[in-house]
């Protein structure tokens, strides 16, 4: 992502990349860190994004955004609201009533949250992006203060409803995103 978002020209086409992580925390350039509570045995990496600690791992969708904020004619601030958008269309494909919260990015389902955004902005180009838990172990929240929260809870899809597959929802959050973006 760095090497891309360094290397970009006015002509390099924006990108989102899909995966999944292994057991990891990773703790942004602001984060804090008496949010990991306890050490259960999970790496803590310390990367280049904003925000503060979160967990990734199996079963939880992880999307990269690639783009170039000033082709694309975007603040830092349309850009949060458009993901959260598409992240709440995506949702509602589901049936899930999803809402965004004043001053916390990222999207909830009542009390609980299903999905994290973490960017980093360079150049008037982004990278990092966001995490959507889809059917995952979600125990090891309970060690941190997600996203710097005390005792914010989470949840995931699968948990709403009958969707498991990282996959197909990938497939759906990028058809979400192009339509955002």
């Amino acid at each position: 992502m760095q090497t891309l978002t360094a290397r970009r020209t006015a002509d390099t086409p924006d990108e989102i990349w899909l995966c999944e992580h292994p057991p990891v925390f990773t703790q942004g350039l602001a984060g804090k860190p008496e949010h990991l509570l306890r050490d259960i045995g999970i790496p803590v990496v310390k990367i280049d994004r904003g925000g503060q600690i979160t967990y990734h791992g199996p079963g939880q969708l992880v999307a990269y955004l690639l783009l170039d904020l000033k082709r694309r004619q975007l603040g830092v601030k349309a850009l949060v609201h458009r993901i959260e958008a598409a992240i709440i269309a995506l949702l509602g494909e589901y049936g899930i009533a999803a809402v965004r919260r004043p001053g916390a990015p990222g999207v909830y389902v009542g009390e609980a949250k299903i999905a994290a955004l973490g960017l980093k902005i360079k150049n008037h180009c982004c990278y990092h992006g966001l995490s959507l838990n889809v059917a995952m172990d979600l125990a090891p929240f309970a060690a941190i203060n997600p996203c710097g929260y005390e005792g914010l809870a989470v949840t995931q899809l699968s948990d709403l409803c009958a969707e498991n597959s990282v996959d197909r929802v990938g497939d759906r959050l990028v058809a979400q995103l192009e339509r955002q973006l």
